[in-house]
């Protein structure tokens, strides 16, 4: 079964309610990120994207990134509790909750609005160039792995 698109606007208002639920102060289920540090992991994947922070990657995680783990992050299966994360996405400082909210909550209605057009045949920083659809699912499923973590 196909996972809901980030660009379309169901997909970002049913985002930003479950958003509504989080505070600074609700506890993950699992992990060591606060919700802050979570909302700021969640904001790398749009750095990135954009292009407004670079991977450092040398050819053998270049390699491996699109030989192994591009299936896994663009494809429909969630990802496992706990899961290892690259290196450019630890958060380990304490962040300020509204501020990384707000930017997120641009990220996502950002996307929403630059749409299909823009990211079919985007590339990716790690992973090369992706279809719309695969980006779609990459950020789909690391918010709503964060989401489930968070219990929202």
């Amino acid at each position: 079964m196909a996972l809901p698109s980030t660009f379309d606007h169901k997909t970002t208002q049913q985002h930003l309610q479950r958003l509504d639920k989080l505070t600074n102060a609700t506890k993950p289920q699992w992990g060591k990120m606060n919700a802050a540090q979570m909302l700021a992991h969640l904001n790398v994947t749009y750095d990135l994207a954009y292009e407004r922070k670079k991977m450092n990657t040398n050819f053998f995680t270049a390699l491996m990134l699109k030989l192994i783990v591009k299936g896994i992050v663009t494809g429909e299966k969630s990802y496992p509790r706990n899961s290892r994360t690259g290196a450019e996405f630890l958060i380990a400082d304490e962040r300020d909750f509204e501020k990384e909210k707000a930017i997120f909550i641009s990220n996502i209605k950002d996307t929403e609005m630059k749409g299909v057009t823009y990211f079919e045949g985007k590339n990716n920083q790690a992973f090369g160039r992706l279809t719309a659809l695969q980006w779609s699912n990459q950020f789909y499923k690391h918010i709503e792995h964060h989401f489930e973590q968070f219990a929202l």
